[in-house]
């Protein structure tokens, strides 16, 4: 099916025409090493140049996290966790200039196809760590969605004696890498760089768990220890795990607890807008561009949502005359969040809807992509902690999380979408994908651009129309309800940060356009207000997806394979949005070619 173009897809490609990075041109895609032709002086000797040079800062930015490389191209935590007091952060900004100054250094038209595109990213990289640092970023180390306490606690267990034991040395760095946040945290309160009051209020709670010596989070993995550690070995981790918890972890979160509520929570701002905030206006700017990857003003962003938000509008309007539904969009909204037949009797339900549509996607995935990840991911619960202040769902490389905290704020004919966007073929099965590129450098295998990333997850929401898997009108009213959800975003974050918005005003625009429920209205809005910019990407990123696959088909005509196609985009990783578009641009010069060594008969 090919993507129609709208009138207000011409705004947004008309917006779009100025990439946010200066990329050079990309041309046809690297040919395997046999094929390829010899490299030029020229090329080899500026390749050679930015390969060490990123391979270097690669090696600086393990070492500076405490993180240990592993042979598949991951990392993982080591025995300490990395220091965040200003000294630290200045040495980080410090190294990420000095790295810029270097690229800048490599003639650009010296390099090859594969490492022109490196380059774009490595920049767009170092120009996002050097934006956060003039910034201070680190002086608000936390929002309502996330922070720097609930994910220090492992999830699964671990392989092997050593990662055990470096788990045990992290917990008991947790008192002195705590400190330093709430260091970095007063030093925001004194200059006015904090959180909004109005998010934060209860989200102290997701701490109390950690408070507690009996049955506290970071045991959880003890009690399912693999059967290659021995009996007494697993005693003896058990034992000196215990210990850390009493010594480090319970007096840790405590002194965490009474700082939120005793101070934080008393002396932040009463404000929404970033541009209440010292140089407000430019630090959101700067988000914008950090999370979108695109040069787009807030009026701009926020016209975009206002026409996508009309568009979406009158696709609802036909799902609702198709079940003889005359009301206005809010009423068939609150209809369905109070129709009990769409509500989980328990969390197991809503885990099994969720794995239903997952493998429901694996047998129509082959038809939609050449290449398929041996990696395998699970499906998952939000942690009980963090689950009340959560959003629905969340993807990753090993699990995708589904949140089955208040199940009547849950409704099941979200499931669909959520577990395309989160899962498969959304944010667990594509980095799976990026994962297992072979040519892909190292620095780039845990690179995330939320423009790119979020774009993808949203696009696989539209996907599913195309693959079959929504089966009702209420699934497909569900995927169009997600759909407004992401496009009023534009418009709430944009009315919060740059036009004034209160949090009423921007809860009735969610509540009154979409059927999610009214936690999850009041969780999405306490999240846009306290992480200015981040929820703008989904929607962008979509955007940019579907106007390039569109001109990609319009180009090829019957020579377009959806499956290249999807190929081609994910086994970028994850890249700035101007250079998906230079890379598909490259794929219809070549006539729509696919992967090498991926069969497509």
């Amino acid at each position: 099916m090919k993507w129609p173009m709208h009138k207000h897809a011409a705004l947004v490609a008309a917006l779009f025409l100025t990439p946010a990075l200066s990329v050079p041109a990309l041309p046809a895609p690297a040919l395997p090493a046999s094929a390829q032709p010899a490299a030029t002086q020229g090329e080899a000797s500026a390749d050679a140049r930015l390969q060490a040079l990123y391979a270097a800062d690669h090696a600086w930015i393990i070492a500076d996290r405490q993180r240990i490389e592993k042979a598949d191209g991951r990392s993982e935590p080591g025995p300490r966790l990395p220091s965040v007091t200003p000294e630290a952060e200045a040495r980080r900004a410090a190294h990420a200039r000095d790295m810029l100054a270097r690229l800048d250094a490599i003639p650009a038209g010296q390099l090859s196809d594969g490492e022109k595109i490196n380059a774009a990213v490595f920049r767009a990289l170092l120009e996002e760590r050097i934006g956060d640092a003039d910034y201070r970023v680190h002086e608000m180390p936390f929002n309502s969605d996330s922070n720097f306490w609930t994910y220090l606690d492992a999830r699964s267990p671990y392989a092997s004696i050593e990662e055990y034991e470096n788990y045990i040395a992290r917990m008991r760095d947790v008192p002195r890498y705590f400190a330093e946040h709430v260091s970095n945290a007063r030093s925001g309160l004194e200059r006015g760089f904090s959180v909004p009051r109005v998010s934060l209020e209860g989200r102290e709670a997701s701490i109390e768990p950690y408070t507690r010596a009996e049955g506290n989070p970071f045991l959880t993995v003890f009690g399912q220890m693999p059967a290659s550690i021995p009996v007494a070995e697993q005693a003896r981790l058990r034992s000196e795990a215990e210990a850390a918890v009493a010594d480090s972890i319970v007096p840790a979160y405590a002194e965490l607890l009474s700082f939120m509520r005793e101070d934080y929570l008393q002396n932040t701002r009463t404000s929404l807008a970033a541009t209440e905030m010292p140089d407000g206006a430019a630090f959101y700017a700067q988000q914008i561009r950090k999370y979108t990857t695109l040069d787009l003003t807030a009026q701009q962003i926020h016209e975009i949502g206002l026409s996508e938000v009309a568009r979406i509008e009158g696709e609802m309007r036909a799902i609702m005359a198709e079940v003889g539904f005359s009301g206005s969009i809010a009423e068939f909204n609150e209809t369905l969040r109070n129709e009990p037949q769409f509500i989980a009797r328990t969390p197991d339900e809503l885990m099994g809807v969720s794995a239903y549509v997952a493998k429901r996607v694996d047998g129509r995935i082959g038809d939609y992509f050449g290449f398929l990840p041996r990696h395998r991911f699970a499906i998952w619960p939000v942690a009980p902690a963090l689950a009340p202040y959560y959003t629905a769902g969340r993807g990753g490389l090993d699990a995708c999380q589904m949140n089955t905290h208040d199940l009547p704020s849950r409704p099941l004919y979200n499931i669909p979408a959520l577990t395309l966007h989160e899962c498969s073929p959304g944010h667990s099965f594509q980095a799976g994908v990026a994962l297992e590129q072979p040519e892909m450098p190292a620095f780039r295998r845990e690179t995330y651009f939320s423009g790119f990333g979020e774009g993808w997850g949203l696009y696989t929401e539209y996907l599913g129309e195309e693959m079959g898997i929504y089966r009702t009108p209420y699934e497909r009213f569900g995927r169009l309800s997600y759909e407004m959800w992401r496009a009023a975003r534009l418009v709430i974050d944009t009315g919060i940060h740059a036009y004034g918005w209160d949090r009423e005003r921007a809860i009735d625009y969610l509540a009154s356009r979409t059927a999610l429920s009214r936690h999850e209205v009041g969780t999405e809005v306490d999240r846009y207000i306290s992480w200015p910019g981040q929820a703008l990407a989904y929607k962008l990123g979509e955007l940019t997806m579907r106007r390039v696959r569109a001109k990609a088909e319009d180009a090829l005509g019957a020579g377009f394979d959806i499956r290249k196609f999807h190929d081609v985009v994910l086994s970028l990783g994850s890249v700035p949005l101007p250079v998906l578009e230079q890379r598909i641009d490259a794929f219809i010069a070549d006539g729509g070619q696919g992967l090498p060594g991926v069969t497509y008969d």
